[in-house]
This record gives structure tokens, C-alpha cells and sequence, in this order.
């Protein structure tokens, strides 16, 4: 049996009493009692028994999230930035995948429930399929979402502002010369494709560019690959060509390379979240980087407002954007006025150009 509150009491020469309010520090006890608990309690190697504190704060100290899959690098930064926010008041993360199937995400919404997490973060694999599990979970504990939400709001969301995001991409590129651009991103499933695809739409139809059919796949390397490939079979290449997120360009980028296309200087290309594939593929690439530190703070805030059975309506918060000029775009033209550099900014031992 390991160590228990009267261990600790009968050692340090005082009634459990003592000892559980010295060591749970709801209520007061002498300087003196407590230096000798403390003590006590470190001699014996101690540890608290969790469930009971949990049963009797009625709080567990501990957070689920679920995402859609670990494996995108985007998911694994957001994962560490929230983490990183909620060991600043002692709580601790406990992450389950969802596998971008709505049927496993319910499942784990349920085996997080059961362990009695005092709050939820979800980015939610779909944007129609995902609402029952999640408004279910909404309905016991707070719950926030972030990057992608569930149609119809439901809950608080934090994400990042699509339509900025697409908009700089899309007038850098124009700046740069291109008049016509392809978007290739994900199927329609979630919302952050959804919202990518139309302020895509929104900010080509606005700089007076051909946009062309959308390639919509999925958000992998594969598909990217898979699209310089289609785009390679066409015959006649865009001028640039604008990415969901950053593994679908690397995945572009190898398809163009391997047939024997110049990038920037026949297509430029464009990524989106900015992770570490942008700065290691060649050449490294030029994308828009999520505010991934804010918007874990953000979630973090508003899940400590979050009150089950609130009547207040949900919170959304789009967070700017910043595009990250590298070297897959082709640089701004002579006397081109669409875009305006914002500085230079230090990154992993080059220069990169952050445009406002």
C-alpha cells in the first residue's frame, strides 16, 4: 500500500486534519505546521490520490481536445501551443483523434466525458456529421472549437480569418504578375475548406484574375502530388497556383519539380498554416502562417468562460493572418501597388519577407 494523509500526519506530529489542509491549502495552518507537513510529505514520497480530490473539487485539473489526426503537422503545432498554455494554470491535456471519421470522434468525445474532463477543445472532422457528438459534449462541459467548427456555430470557435488569409495570398501573387491562379485544396467536408475555397473565390473574382475549376481532394502530401500531376497533364500550367495548406503544396511542388517545371519562375506556388515543411522543402516556400500561439491562447481564455447551459449566444473569433514571402513566388513587379511589405523578419537562418 502506498502512503497515505495519516502516514504524512503521524510523521510530521499532527491530527490528518492538520495534515489534508496543510497539504490541500483551502484553510489556514501555522507557518510552523505546514513547514513540517511539507516536509514530512516529501520524506515519505507522498502523492495525493487524484480521484479523491477530484470527487471532492468536483474538478479533474485535466482538458480533452480531439483532432481530426496528429500525423498534419498543423494539428501537432496546435496541440503543443494549447498544451503550452494550460500548464500555466496546472492543468493537464489528454488528446484522442478523431481519424477524420465523425462515428471514432463521438467515441472519443464519449471516453473523454467519462473521465470527467472539466473542459473540451475539438476541431471537428465534419462540418455536417461532427454537430450531434459535439453539441452532445457542449451540453455537459465547456467546450470551445478551434480551426475548423460544426455548422450552424453551436459553441465558442477560434480560428484563423480565411478570407484575409486568401486575399493575401491571391494579391501577392497577382502583384507578382500571375493573371490566372488554381486553388487546390480539400473536399468540402469541413469548414476550413469551405471557408478557404470561398475567399479564394472572393478575392480572385475581386483582383480580376482567371481562377479556374478548384482540384479538391483531400489536405495530404498525396493529394498535392497528385494535383501538380493533373496540372502537369492539362498541358497548359496557371501562372500560380494557390494551396489549402502547406503539405498539399510540398506534395505540388515535387509533381512540378519532377516534371521539369521552374518554380517561381514558370508557376509560382503558395501554401497555407506555415509549419515545417515550408522552410525545409526547396525551394522553401512561400505561405500564410497561422497565428498558431494566439489562437491556442484565445481557446484557452474562452474556455475558462465558457458555462454549460449558458444562454448566451457563441463566440467566434477569426484571428489575421500573415503571409510569409520565401521563395516559391515570383517577387512583385515593377510599380504593382496591390501589396506592401510589411518588414523582414528573422526564420530559421534566412530571410523571409512577412507581408501585411
Amino acid at each position: 500500500m502506498g502512503v497515505t494523509i495519516h502516514d504524512v500526519a503521524r510523521a510530521a506530529g499532527v491530527s490528518v486534519a492538520s495534515a489534508s489542509r496543510a497539504l490541500s491549502g483551502r484553510r489556514k495552518v501555522t507557518p510552523e505546521v505546514a513547514e513540517r507537513v511539507t516536509r514530512a510529505a516529501a520524506e515519505l514520497g507522498y502523492q495525493p490520490n487524484a480521484v479523491a480530490k477530484a470527487l471532492r473539487d468536483r474538478t479533474t485539473g485535466t482538458v480533452g481536445m480531439v483532432v481530426p489526426g496528429i500525423g498534419n503537422p498543423f494539428f501537432t503545432t496546435m496541440v503543443e501551443a494549447v498544451e503550452h498554455q494550460l500548464q500555466k494554470s496546472g492543468r493537464d491535456l489528454l488528446l484522442c483523434a478523431s481519424q477524420y471519421t465523425p462515428e471514432i470522434e463521438a467515441r472519443r468525445l464519449n471516453t473523454l466525458l467519462a473521465r470527467r474532463v472539466d473542459g473540451l477543445i475539438i476541431s471537428p472532422c465534419d462540418f455536417e456529421a461532427s454537430a450531434p457528438a459535439v453539441l452532445n459534449a457542449a451540453r455537459q462541459v465547456p467546450l470551445v472549437q478551434v480551426d475548423r467548427y460544426i455548422e450552424g456555430g453551436g459553441a465558442d470557435w477560434v480560428g484563423v480569418d480565411d478570407d484575409s488569409a486568401l486575399a493575401q495570398a491571391v494579391d501577392h501573387v497577382v502583384a507578382g504578375g500571375a493573371r490566372s491562379v488554381v486553388f487546390v485544396s480539400s473536399r468540402l467536408m469541413n469548414s476550413s475548406a469551405r471557408l478557404r475555397l470561398a475567399g479564394f473565390q472572393l478575392a480572385t473574382a475581386r483582383a480580376g484574375v482567371d481562377s479556374g475549376a478548384p482540384l479538391l481532394g483531400e489536405f495530404t502530401l498525396d493529394w498535392g502530388f497528385e494535383a501538380g500531376r493533373r496540372l502537369l497533364a492539362d498541358g497548359t500550367l496557371p501562372d500560380a497556383v494557390i494551396c489549402g495548406n502547406d503539405e498539399i503544396a510540398v506534395g505540388l511542388l515535387r509533381a512540378l519539380r519532377l516534371g521539369g517545371v521552374r518554380v517561381p519562375e514558370e508557376v509560382s506556388v503558395v501554401g497555407f498554416d506555415d509549419v515545417g515543411h515550408a522552410t525545409m522543402c526547396d525551394p522553401p516556400l512561400t505561405t500564410v502562417r497561422q497565428p498558431v500561439e494566439e489562437m491556442a491562447a484565445e481557446v484557452v481564455r474562452l474556455l475558462g468562460q465558457v458555462r454549460v447551459s449558458d444562454p448566451r449566444p457563441a463566440q467566434r473569433l477569426a484571428i489575421a493572418p500573415r503571409l510569409v514571402v520565401r521563395e516559391t513566388s515570383r517577387p512583385v513587379t515593377s510599380g504593382a501597388d496591390t501589396i506592401a511589405a510589411a518588414g523582414i523578419v528573422a526564420g530559421n537562418g534566412q530571410e523571409e519577407e512577412e507581408v501585411a
